[in-house]
């Protein structure tokens, strides 16, 4: 059993309680955390224990009588969190990250995201809420065409029990070309990147390198939370993880890589970075070194062939031998 299983029944009592304006039974929402939370039984006289709990805490949760018996709620004036006081500008901002997080759409975390947006609807005074929309009209989030993931939301959430409960995640990976093949996973967090997301997970066993692996969710097929709990590492720090990357690779040891650019190409970069430790050296014939850490060449290969005949990959030579067969090939082509 997951130590933090207490903490997550408790969360998963107050996304309940919060959806049922008009109460719930213990025995419903004892049946409802089971079900949600894929839990063989409960008792309910566990469900009231947390319930108590969460009432310590300051949480607002009132009983009442009712046709069906006793039901516990939320308490209308105190729903949720203390109310707080919210200006345009803030709206905007807000406003702003939601279109961000448009590939969450159909996922738990949007129908959480869009809660909290209506609430904020209801609650805004008519003209700070005109003063948002006037706005919004000429501010505009754009970029890469963000996808939808209704279709995996059952996964997503199978995904989701797994990394809270600390279970380790079968699943039918297939990548594009490749035969599908069954993987073990100890998953620790999810990743959102270019509007697509992906599971960071340690492969169980392990196959070869012991490092964090990223398992992009539109290539699992099935998954399935076993009754099988990995150690978890509390050392592991994602945030650190994927900002050694310039994109989604990951590996156990990067790379340098050299490159020369221009002086053109050495200002674009200025402008849209490509990793948070790259460093730029101007050369006597006008030139810049630009030296990144990355761990996949196919990560540096991009960024190169998108700025043409501005950059130069000096080392590593397998990097660099990469690109002169690419260019060989599409010279023939293009011929």
């Amino acid at each position: 059993m997951a130590r933090n299983e207490q903490l997550i029944r408790q969360h998963k009592i107050l996304q309940i309680l919060e959806r049922n304006r008009f109460g719930a039974t213990l025995e419903e929402i004892r049946d409802s955390v089971v079900e949600e939370l894929g839990l063989t039984s409960i008792h309910p006289r566990s469900i009231r224990r947390d319930i108590e709990a969460l009432q310590s805490a300051g949480f607002f949760i009132l009983v009442e009588e009712s046709q069906r018996g006793k039901v516990w709620k939320m308490s209308r004036a105190d729903k949720g969190l203390q109310k707080v006081s919210i200006s345009a500008s803030e709206v905007i901002a807000l406003s702003v990250g939601r279109d961000l997080l448009l590939p969450l759409v159909g996922t738990q975390f949007w129908q959480g995201i869009e809660s909290f947006w209506n609430k904020l609807q209801e609650q805004l005074p008519p003209g700070v809420w005109e003063h948002y929309e006037q706005y919004r009209k000429t501010l505009y989030v754009t970029g890469t065409p963000a996808k939808k993931y209704e279709k995996q939301q059952g996964i997503l959430s199978t995904v989701n029990r797994a990394i809270r409960e600390h279970r380790r995640l079968a699943i039918d990976y297939q990548r594009p070309g490749k035969p599908m093949s069954r993987r073990k996973l100890e998953p620790y967090g999810l990743a959102i990147y270019q509007s697509s997301i992906y599971i960071l997970a340690f492969e169980h066993p392990a196959r070869g390198e012991v490092s964090l692996k990223h398992w992009k969710l539109d290539r699992i097929l099935w998954a399935d939370a076993l009754d099988e709990w990995y150690k978890f590492d509390a050392s592991v720090d994602l945030q650190q993880h994927l900002g050694q990357s310039i994109g989604i690779f990951s590996g156990q040891q990067s790379t340098l890589y050299r490159i020369r650019v221009t002086d053109l190409a050495a200002k674009w970069i200025e402008e849209d970075p490509w990793h948070a430790e790259q460093q730029l050296t101007s050369n006597e014939d006008g030139t810049v070194e630009l030296t990144i850490p990355a761990y996949h060449p196919m990560e540096v290969i991009q960024k190169v062939l998108q700025l043409g005949r501005e950059a130069e990959v000096l080392e590593p030579k397998e990097c660099r031998n990469m690109i002169a067969e690419m260019i060989r090939e599409m010279s023939k082509r293009y011929s």
